[in-house]
Order: C-alpha cells, then structure tokens, then sequence
C-alpha cells in the first residue's frame, strides 16, 4: 500500500535486499511465535543467536567487533521490520547499549563486550529510570563508591526493559554525589553469572508489550570491577547518555512509522470485506475519509522519518529533529490507531485481533525515550 514511502536515497539496492532479508526471518521465526512469548512475558534467546549468526543483530557494528561495517540505516531497517510484526522494544535497547560502547568504551571493553552482543549470545540493558524520578537523570539516587580495583554500586532501578533476561547491564549512576550531573558516570554490570548484591525484582505488569520483560533492578553492595566503568573516566555519563538519546528517539520514530503503516493496512483489509447494513463498512463514507486520513498520515510520518535517517546517515541530524520526530511519530502513532480501531468496531476491543494488540503496545511511546513533554520542553530551548 505505501511502495513509494520507502524510495529515499538511503534506501541503496543493498539496504533494500537485506529487508527482504530481515522481513523473511521476521515473518517465519519470530511472528508464529509471539503468541507463546506473549504468555511467558519474555522472548526466548535462541532467537537472538540465530539473528546473530545471520548478522542481523547489529550489522552497524564495525566487522572487528561482530558487526558488518554498515551504517545505522541497516540497523533502523531491523527495528522497522520487527516493529511491523508486533515485536517490542527489546531489541533496540540492545542496539543503544552498543552504541554507548562503541563510542565511549575502552578498547578492551569494545572487544570484550560487542562480539558476544554482535552474536546474539548476550543481550543488554540500559539503567537509569529510579523509583522517585524518570526522566529527570540528575536526581537519581544510584551510587558507586570506588574502593581500590572495584566499585561498590547501591540502588534501585526501574521500568528497565531486558532486566530479566541481559547479561550485561548498563547501570548509570552517581560517582561523586556533590558534582551533581558532573558525578554521573556508566557502570556496566556483567550478569550472565549474578554478583552477589544483585538481584531482580518483580517483572512488571505492564499495560502492552507482554513477550518483553520489564522489571525492577537492585544493587546492594555490588562490587563491579573499575574497569567496567564505560570509558575508564568517572563524571562522564551524563554526557554520554545525553549523545546517543537523539538515535534512540530515532529508533521510537521508526517504529512508530512501521506501526502506523501496518494498522492502516490491517483496517483497510477489515473494512473491506466486513459487511454491515448490507455494504462493506468501507463502502461507508465515513470510513474512507477517515482512512484517507490514515493513510495521509502514514505518508507523512514516513517521509519526516526516512529525511531524519537520511540526515543520521550523512552526519547531520541534529537533536532537535530527533527530538521532534519522537514526540509527533508517536502522538501520531496513537491517533491512528484509535482511529483505526474504531473502524474494526467490537472487534477492536479484542486481544485476538492485532489492531487490539497495537494499540495497547504504542502507548508506551510517548513516555519512554523521554516523555513527549520533556521534548517538546528540550525544543524549546532552541527557539
């Protein structure tokens, strides 16, 4: 239905076959097997190792750590087709994770770290949201003290997708309480074999997103080795994080175009073949103009979404597009599918149908990556 939303110059004959690729491995190993995940409220990790081994966990990576030398296009490409399946968030937050590593980290950690993420065997976590503040980073309460080769880390997390099921967890927290944003610094926490300390808390209930879990973290006197603080330096993180949150609100923004385009399809198809006081509801007037509507905006979102990957890939996205591309992709994202539905009438209502599914799930957009709000706040700031 949307051929010509994908015709954008980053989308090289290259890109274009590995989404073939990665639609194919989508559609026959991960989408008949949603249901059950859904159910046990996790995904199953030999997935994970079988996108790995057809390099389609991080491709952006460079080939000495794992990856195949691509552009992030390839990576946004992956997160594209799994959102479109109904696939969660998990993934991204993984390709964020190396993304700090990537550029912050020692060359040791680079290359003791990416490889196993790269091929699928281990999968990431990013720390920061606490029980008393979300988005507000400078008031977390999470410390490290350093005691000779270690650093003892005490806190609590929350809200932190993969907590349950990383073996790497990437903890930000204070280094020095008195610098304020200046203290901040990234712990990463090797949990494939859990320091004593360190424990998971409940899995969360969540309104949508059911086959990704999403808990609570605890670190009590964790001892983590100094070497794993991300970059060797201490007060760094807040500005690392601050660096790459513009690629994670790009990842929200791709995701919210795949979505909308998939519930527009799925609606179509709905309304055409149920029939209602002796027509179609498409054949309703109604009907068609609202989904003209959705489908304009399927067209739009898309078109503001492949300029902003076309500015990642040249070097010149700057964050406040990222910034506006998160929070209108995804207020977007959500009236579509109200709109969309509604046209499936009690139907819609049910979990059975996707359009049900999709519409729980996509709320979460406007909160996580920053709250619509926080960016609407951060554009400001530039005018």
């Amino acid at each position: 239905m949307f051929p010509r939303l994908h015709q954008h110059p980053w989308m090289t004959e290259d890109v274009a076959l590995f989404r073939a690729q990665v639609r194919r491995f989508a559609e026959t190993e991960m989408a008949p097997r949603l249901p059950e995940w859904r159910k046990q409220g996790r995904i199953d990790p030999e997935v994970w190792h079988k996108m790995g081994e057809l390099g389609m966990m991080l491709p952006e990576l460079p080939e000495e750590y794992g990856g195949s030398g691509t552009n992030a296009a390839y990576q946004l490409v992956v997160l594209d087709e799994l959102s479109r399946i109904e696939m969660p968030m998990k993934h991204s937050v993984h390709s964020i994770v190396a993304h700090y590593i990537l550029e912050f980290g020692t060359a040791s950690q680079r290359e003791r770290w990416l490889p196993k993420m790269a091929r699928g065997e281990w999968l990431t976590s990013v720390a920061m949201t606490e029980p008393a503040s979300g988005s507000d980073l400078k008031s977390m309460r999470t410390h490290a003290q350093r005691r000779g080769d270690h650093y003892v880390l005490n806190g609590a997390k929350t809200f932190i997708t993969n907590g349950a099921t990383s073996q790497l967890v990437l903890v930000a927290c204070k280094t020095d309480p008195a610098l304020g944003s200046r203290g901040v610094s990234l712990l990463a926490v090797e949990v494939d074999d859990p320091p004593p300390g360190f424990r998971v808390g409940r899995v969360l209930d969540k309104m949508g997103q059911h086959s990704v879990d999403t808990c609570e973290l605890f670190f009590d006197d964790v001892m983590v080795p100094a070497e794993n603080l991300l970059g060797g330096v201490e007060g760094q993180g807040f500005r690392q994080l601050m660096s790459h949150l513009p690629w994670e609100r790009l990842i929200v923004s791709v995701a919210a175009a795949a979505v909308i385009e998939r519930a527009v399809e799925l609606t179509v198809e709905y309304t055409r073949q149920r029939k209602a006081f002796g027509q179609t509801v498409f054949d309703f007037q109604n009907t068609r103009f609202k989904l003209a509507e959705c489908a304009t905006m399927a067209h739009v979102v898309r078109s503001f979404v492949n300029d902003c990957i076309q500015r990642l890939v040249d070097g010149t996205l700057d964050p406040e597009a990222a910034y506006m591309a998160k929070w209108w992709t995804s207020d977007v994202q959500c009236r579509v599918l109200d709109d969309c539905l509604q046209c499936f009438g009690g139907y819609g209502y049910m979990n059975e149908y996707p359009i049900a599914r999709m519409y729980t799930d996509a709320r979460i957009q406007r909160i996580y990556g920053g709250t619509n709000e926080v960016m609407k706040e951060l554009i400001s700031r530039s005018l």
